[in-house]
C-alpha cells in the first residue's frame, strides 16, 4: 500500500488558454507526501513531496483533499490511448484505528 499524506488543504489554480486548441483551461493542485520505498521495500527515510490535480464539483470548485492520511483507489490506474499503464491520483482516506476506551 502506499501511503500519502495531506498535511495542507491550499490549492493552486493554473489557468490559460491551450497553445494546441486556443481553449481556455484552469486546473487545480494540492501538494501530498508520498511514503515510498525503494525496489527492496525498504522504506525511504522522508517522504517524497508531488503536486496531484484535483477533481471539480458541479460548480467548477476544486474539490480539495482534508489534512489525513490516504491510500491510492484502485481506479487510479488506468490503460492510456498507447496501451501503456497510466495513474492519475485518486485518494481513499485511510480510517485511523479507534483509540482504545479507557475504563
Amino acid at each position: 500500500m502506499i501511503r500519502i499524506s495531506v498535511t495542507s488543504t491550499e490549492v493552486r489554480n493554473q489557468s490559460g488558454n491551450a497553445k494546441a486548441t486556443g481553449k481556455p483551461y484552469s486546473l487545480n493542485f494540492q501538494s501530498v507526501w508520498l511514503h515510498l520505498t525503494d525496489r527492496n521495500g525498504t522504506p525511504d527515510p522522508y517522504p517524497t513531496k508531488v503536486e496531484i490535480i484535483l477533481e471539480k464539483d458541479k460548480d467548477g470548485a476544486a474539490l480539495f483533499h482534508p489534512a489525513g492520511d490516504y491510500t491510492l483507489s484502485p481506479t487510479s490506474l488506468y490503460v492510456d490511448r498507447s496501451g501503456n499503464l497510466a495513474i492519475s491520483p485518486r485518494l481513499v482516506q485511510i480510517k485511523p484505528n479507534p483509540k482504545p476506551s479507557q475504563g
